[in-house]
């Protein structure tokens, strides 16, 4: 209810201004101890080797620099993913380069991995209180040839190794020159396999063992998702991210905004992510767990990604249009016994 009262003036705001107005907000009120509760009660789900209080994370770019871990997990989250990070800082692709739709509740982003570096958000880790399971997301930085793009992936993996609950490595932004060529089979074949060589190295030296996870774009056909997902059960790959935001303009045609380049998320990304969480699950048969994300508003979307094969969800854009009410509106439903049937707010 408090939300629905002050998201007309965060929305009167340059989006990232209101970005960062909300989580200084939020921050506060958690200072305050007015947010002092941890993830919503559920029985514990057993993924990737992990034990998650409830099925419900935040997607990469919320917190690219790990700087509100506790604040965020006082929301209700049972996970948390941060980054995309790069080994070096970088600003970014030039602003303006976020944009709402809110005709569509949809977003286009074009942010192109602005983040501090890796070694700013270890930092930043290190002098967080949060102890619930965290997912670090690692790409390459902009100027990384896509040929030498696996020595970024690798530098962030070494880094994050032994603070990380899970890694996940990026290769479908569409903001990062030609980095989604590393989803074609010959290209991919060759990253997985330095990493997942790496992965075991760093499993002796910490003696622990962290999962490592591939997050996928949404427009890929389904022999492309076939082939990916083979060459994750080869490399043993511990999960699976789908999926990022996509290309496609379906759903918000000549809406304002809609001809700005970037990749849209939001309600009209929830087919489209859901059709490639049912097509990876039909092919991969459990062998890898799935972790959704893409166009979820709603408890009956989340719920629809579960049917689909996902183990877990994650939301971004919904939580801007909805707030944080959506946490626990999704987790209370996925968490119940016995799940009614669904609808979204203002529809059926």
């Amino acid at each position: 209810m408090l939300y629905s009262l002050i998201r007309p003036l965060l929305f009167s705001l340059d989006p990232e201004t209101a970005h960062r107005a909300t989580f200084n907000a939020i921050e506060k009120v958690h200072r305050l101890g007015l947010l002092t509760g941890g993830p919503i009660p559920c029985q514990p789900r057993n993924v990737m080797g992990l034990d998650f209080p409830n099925p419900v994370g935040v997607a990469a770019g919320m917190d690219k620099n790990g700087e509100h871990l506790e604040a965020l997990a006082s929301l209700g989250f049972g996970f948390i993913e941060i980054g995309t990070v790069t080994p070096r800082p970088q600003p970014g692709n030039p602003r303006p380069r976020l944009f709402r739709i809110p005709e569509a509740n949809a977003i286009i982003n074009r942010m192109g991995f602005n983040n501090q570096g890796v070694d700013n958000l270890v930092a930043n880790v290190r002098r967080s209180n949060y102890y619930g399971i965290l997912g670090i997301n690692i790409g390459k930085n902009f100027d990384t040839p896509v040929e030498r793009a696996a020595d970024d992936y690798l530098i962030c993996l070494s880094k994050i190794y032994r603070h990380a609950g899970y890694v996940v490595v990026n290769i479908s932004s569409p903001n990062t020159p030609h980095l989604r060529q590393l989803q074609n089979a010959e290209e991919l074949d060759h990253l997985l396999g330095l990493l997942k060589s790496k992965q075991m190295e760093l499993a002796d030296e910490h003696a622990k063992y962290t999962p490592l996870a591939v997050k996928i774009a949404p427009d890929l056909e389904p022999p492309q998702i076939a082939s990916i997902a083979a060459l994750l059960m080869k490399h043993q790959i511990d999960g699976i991210i789908a999926t990022n935001t996509t290309l496609s303009r379906t759903g918000v045609e000549a809406l304002p905004h809609a001809s700005e380049k970037g990749g849209l998320s939001g309600a009209p990304l929830r087919e489209r992510a859901t059709a490639v969480v049912r097509h990876l699950h039909g092919v991969l048969q459990g062998a890898i767990p799935i972790i959704s994300v893409g166009g979820i508003m709603c408890a009956a979307d989340a719920k629809e990604k579960i049917d689909a094969g996902a183990s877990l969800v994650q939301i971004y854009s919904g939580l801007i249009y909805r707030g944080p009410q959506l946490v626990s509106e999704v987790a209370r439903a996925l968490c119940a016994s016995s799940v009614p049937d669904l609808l979204c707010p203002g529809s059926g």
